[in-house]
């Protein structure tokens, strides 16, 4: 299922598992996911190290409502003879069992997840690809060469919340039904639903053969999640197994293993991976048939990001989920890794999808700064998701011409948020006389910086935010060009003006040469962090070239590194250069990658995008390169130590990591701002 050459999407990537350190190989993971939010996911071995792992992560509530269908599989293949191979991999308390990583020799970040294993003398690939629209994965087993024999799958099943863990003494009981053409697993005194569990073997294009099922129900005991343990979780599970199946795999024959949650949906292998295939194509096609191969394998990662919102088989809504394994839509990521993820490769469509979705979503000013899991009220928590929507909806436009777009769906919204703004809503937030905008207090997180530590917020930043204001400026002038009443623009325009007066003389910290990170009743913050960056990067600066020059400069030497902007400056006192899941160093030093997006194109445009400024912002990009084959294979990181060698951490797909990673490469090949 490789690609051909002339195929524009990138080659997968390979990982060597042969003989490979096991501590490394189960640090890197891989992750699939359909248009519902639902995911597969596993570490390139096929061993669960976290709970979020399974074949089936199933969203009942698009995209959220997640609920592990199915965690995973003991499947092994039986050769004549009666010699055995194991093809699965799972972590006890104190052991490996079984040794499928023994036979295996590679893993494929393909259309579907890939394993290939040699077994003797036979060859077995297993696939893994989910159904577009249900929840519902289909894992298949070829044997590419060799002898045929008999598979032996056993799965397991924990039907539980994917933020939970599921044990055998737990109040709820596991049972399951056996039909005809598979079982039925659930929990009776859940409402998960059940899972449906069939196997059938083809011997060829026609004969097909439903696997026999063995009835021998189970719990085996101690799953060992270790990238859990290392978070501080709890980090250990039972799984019930309600017996297991038995197929012939005969010489390019194959055994398709099909799940799906509170339904009886059937996978059509091939008609699913050709539908994706179609889909990354578009995809990728609008990257250029010259981006290199980083940018293609970039372009074709943002698929897993855009997502619908409700039940597809009616009118459902876009969003862009934040992260994989545990983030759902969180209004802020969605509006800035929008322009990479939708716009730059061209899924206009989705892209006002998910403008609309938020903007019918505003109350009293604000889009949500996420939506519940549960179903309930969203959060407003946010000072600049919403200006961060003035800006993704003026980048639409400008991408599309889509001027009706605009008048029609987005600026009511974009009307709302300013006026309340000005005005006064939640948190405090409003504009003060000087025209500029304040927010919040010490104990709330309204920023992106917003970690928590027993209800004591890390990096307390209110008042005045140099990131807001440069945002809150850049919604006035966007707003004012806009609008078709003259009445609006005359205001905004004012306010516009008002705000970029007092800014520079707020913020500029002369001594530092560069901008205070924010300004409030305790004084003025002269910490040197990336938030400054967003006051160049933006169309309408608001600083002389000079001073743009500088503060560029500034964040290059105090917070550049090959992965990222870090959060704080190396030589604060309160710099933490070790991530290790601790809230409290997530913004004191921690690298972002999403951060390098505004740098690069803050540095390109004090250099007026000059071929040196671009291949010098090529060169700082170019660690994704490799970074790709690690973590999460295929994606970015959510964060990185602050220290070197810069280990990542956080979610292993990020959205706005992917996303301005990809519209940095995108500036500096097309060689301008709008090019």
């Amino acid at each position: 299922m490789s690609n051909s050459q002339n195929d524009i999407l990138p080659e997968p990537i390979v990982v060597d598992c042969r003989g490979g350190e096991v501590e490394g190989l189960l640090g890197r993971e891989w992750l699939i996911a359909n248009k519902l939010g639902a995911y597969a996911s596993s570490t390139v071995v096929g061993c669960n190290t976290r709970q979020y792992h399974g074949l089936l992560v199933a969203a009942t509530n698009p995209p959220v409502g997640r609920i592990v269908a199915l965690n995973c599989l003991a499947d092994q293949l039986v050769l004549s003879g009666q010699k055995s191979f194991d093809l699965a991999e799972f972590e006890f308390e104190e052991s490996f069992s079984p040794d499928g990583r023994a036979n295996l020799i590679e893993f494929r970040n393909d259309l579907a997840a890939t394993f290939v294993y040699r077994c003797g003398e036979a060859e077995v690939l297993k696939e893994i690809i989910l159904a577009e629209a249900a929840n519902a994965v289909a894992v298949r087993w070829t044997l590419i060469s060799g002898p045929g024999g008999m598979l032996h799958i056993r799965p397991f099943v924990s039907l539980r919340d994917y933020h939970g863990l599921r044990r055998a003494d737990d109040s709820q009981q596991m049972t399951y039904l056996h039909y005809s053409d598979g079982i039925h697993v659930e929990d009776p005194k859940a409402d998960t639903g059940a899972v449906r569990i069939s196997v059938i073997s083809s011997a060829g294009p026609v004969v097909a053969m439903p696997g026999e099922f063995h009835p021998d129900p189970q719990w085996w005991y101690r799953f060992r999640y270790r990238a859990d343990i290392a978070r501080g979780q709890a980090g250990f599970e039972d799984l019930y197994t309600p017996g297991w199946f038995q197929a012939g795999l005969a010489a390019g024959g194959t055994v398709q293993l099909t799940a799906s949650l509170a339904g009886t949906e059937e996978v059509d292998f091939v008609a699913a991976v050709e539908r994706k295939r179609r889909r990354l194509v578009r995809i990728v096609e609008a990257v250029g048939d010259t981006a290199d191969e980083t940018t293609r394998r970039l372009a074709a990662a943002v698929d897993i990001f855009v997502v619908s919102r409700g039940d597809l088989s009616v009118r459902a809504g876009n969003t862009i989920l934040a992260g994989y394994h545990w983030f759902a839509d969180w209004g802020r990521d969605a509006m800035i890794a929008l322009a990479g993820l939708a716009l730059e490769t061209r899924q206009y469509e989705s892209a006002l999808g998910v403008l609309t979705t938020f903007a019918q979503a505003v109350d009293e000013g604000m889009i949500p700064n996420c939506f519940d899991e549960c179903g309930g009220r969203p959060g407003f928590n946010s000072i600049d998701a919403s200006l961060w929507f003035i800006i993704a909806a003026d980048r639409y436009v400008r991408a599309t011409g889509d001027e009706a777009a605009w008048r029609t769906r987005l600026a009511g919204a974009v009307e709302k948020i300013l006026q309340a703004y000005r005005r006064g809503t939640r948190f405090g937030i409003r504009a003060c006389a000087d025209g500029l905008l304040t927010g919040g207090d010490a104990q709330t997180q309204l920023t992106w910086m917003d970690a928590k530590v027993s209800g004591r917020a890390v990096t307390p930043r209110w008042g005045k935010c140099v990131e807001i204001n440069a945002l809150w400026h850049e919604a006035l002038r966007i707003a004012a060009e806009r609008s078709d009443r003259h009445d609006r623009v005359l205001l905004w325009s004012a306010l516009a003006d008002r705000a970029a007066e007092a800014f520079e003389q707020t913020f500029w910290n002369e001594d530092a040469g560069c901008l205070y990170d924010c300004v409030n009743a305790d004084g003025k913050d002269a910490s040197i962090r990336p938030n400054q960056i967003f006051a160049v990067a933006g169309p309408h600066c608001l600083l002389s070239p000079a001073r743009r020059r500088a503060i560029v400069e500034v964040v290059r030497v105090e917070l550049l590194t090959p992965v990222g902007l870090r959060t704080l400056s190396p030589n604060d006192s309160a710099y933490q250069g070790r991530y290790d899941a601790d809230s409290a160093a997530y913004h004191q030093g921690t690298v972002w990658p999403w951060l390098m997006g505004p740098f690069i194109e803050a540095y390109l445009k004090v250099h007026d995008f000059s071929p040196a400024s671009r291949t010098q912002a090529g060169r700082w990009l170019a660690a994704f390169d490799d970074h790709l084959a690690e973590a999460g294979v295929g994606f970015i990181s959510e964060v990185f130590d602050g220290d070197p060698p810069h280990n990542p951490g956080g979610c292993i797909a990020q959205a706005w990591s992917v996303a301005e990673i990809l519209r940095a490469k995108r500036l500096i090949a097309k060689g301008s701002k709008s090019g």
